[in-house]
């Protein structure tokens, strides 16, 4: 998605303009420790923290440049299920006669001797994808294969398609704009009722959330402080979606709503406000100087813009709209003290979504007792917000010494 192809070369901030190589191996090595430590905190990696030292992978990524952070490969390696609730009932009264929650997993459940599963990895997907986004090839070479950090065969990873995404219940199923007007904090429910009551697990070894999935994690943390061992969310911040971020989801929104061929949701065309809407998110997503270097003329725009439209072209409306809007109740500033779990935040410099200038990870992350950040400095090869779609542009991952 976005990749300018080449090797990675993750430069630590700990000094600028550095030239003596022994500064430089002094800032790689302090970068390392801080990373090796937040990620083994939250996500409990001990395994990895014995006789060895993480390092920042570097690995070459390739693809288009106007990829989509919307499609997925089909996954032929996850074991695919859905869970029916009837009846179900949303936060605000509205209810769902019956509520299809699609999800995968990987890996099989580990039991301790009180019989308890104590191995499962709840990994959260972006907004208007799925699942299957997080268990590609690419993540599964980068996280889940043999030896990488959540190793399928010591784990037990669950990949759930929220309520309006994937292969769940959502708008396009027939009901449109007579669906319920779902929030992340039933989301976040629904989450909790697969892992807890259909799946049978009674605490998580860790939480991974890109994006949305990110501030489901956040929300989890404060919901559920006892539930996990360790959070980390990418590409999110725990404050309620206002400034720009709002701002774009209001225009996207206007886009479509605006357009007369959408008629109330009941359109019998895509509206031509969804595609512009849909190219506004894939322009905000992506990174500035990706973006720069990449769009040099006229030509080069509108190859950016056409391909937006035809990533869009198999997307509903409607679905769009929903996933835009449920963010209205994210607002999690006011309980951050209540975290009691481990928790890594990680941002991206370059990530226009969550600009770093604004430095909220900075001033809030003192109110999470044990909670610790890193804002990943931008590469050639990063592309914003969009970075957390490809994990060996950010991993940190083991080098034995």
């Amino acid at each position: 998605m976005g990749i300018v192809k080449g090797p990675l070369v993750q430069k630590a901030s700990v000094e600028a303009n550095v030239r003596c190589r022994s500064k430089r191996r002094n800032a790689r090595s302090l970068h390392r420790q801080i990373c090796s430590r937040a990620v083994a905190l939250a996500l409990g990696l001990a395994v990895w923290t014995l006789g060895g030292w993480y390092g920042v992978a570097r690995a070459q990524t390739s693809s288009d440049s106007f990829s989509t952070p919307l499609a997925a490969a089909p996954d032929v390696v996850a074991k695919q299920a859905d869970v029916d609730y009837d009846n179900y009932r949303f936060r605000d009264g509205e209810t769902l006669a019956r509520l299809r929650l699609h999800y995968a997993t990987l890996g099989s459940p580990h039991r301790n001797p009180h019989g308890d599963i104590d191995n499962t990895v709840l990994v959260l997907h972006w907004t208007g994808s799925g699942g299957s986004a997080l268990s590609t090839p690419e993540y599964l070479k980068a996280l889940f294969d043999p030896g990488r950090p959540l190793d399928a065969r010591r784990y037990y990873l669950i990949f759930p398609d929220n309520l309006g995404h994937g292969n769940s219940s959502k708008p396009s199923d027939g009901m449109r704009t007579n669906f319920p007007h779902y929030g992340y904090d039933d989301l976040v429910d629904l989450q909790h009722k697969l892992v807890t009551e259909t799946l049978g697990v009674k605490h998580l070894h860790a939480i991974l959330g890109m994006s949305m999935g990110g501030m489901h994690a956040w929300q989890w943390a404060e919901a559920y402080p006892d539930a996990m061992d360790g959070v980390m969310p990418v590409v999110s911040l725990p404050v309620k979606v206002s400034g720009r971020n709002l701002l774009w989801r209001r225009m996207a929104i206007a886009d479509i709503r605006n357009d007369p061929d959408w008629q109330g949701g009941n359109y019998t065309k895509e509206p031509r406000g969804f595609v512009q809407g849909y190219q506004l998110l894939r322009m905000m997503i992506d990174g500035v100087p990706h973006l720069q270097a990449i769009i040099s003329d006229g030509k080069a725009a509108d190859a950016f813009m056409a391909s937006a439209a035809q990533q869009i072209a198999s997307a509903d409306a409607n679905d769009l709209l929903y996933s835009l809007e449920s963010s209205r109740d994210y607002d999690p500033e006011s309980g951050l003290s209540k975290i009691k779990t481990k928790l890594l935040a990680l941002n991206f410099s370059d990530d226009e979504f969550n600009p770093d200038m604004l430095q909220i990870l900075q001033l809030l992350m003192p109110r999470v007792p044990d909670g610790h950040y890193v804002v990943q400095k931008d590469t050639p090869e990063s592309v914003g917000h969009l970075t957390m779609a490809h994990p060996s542009l950010w991993l940190t991952t083991c080098e034995i010494s």
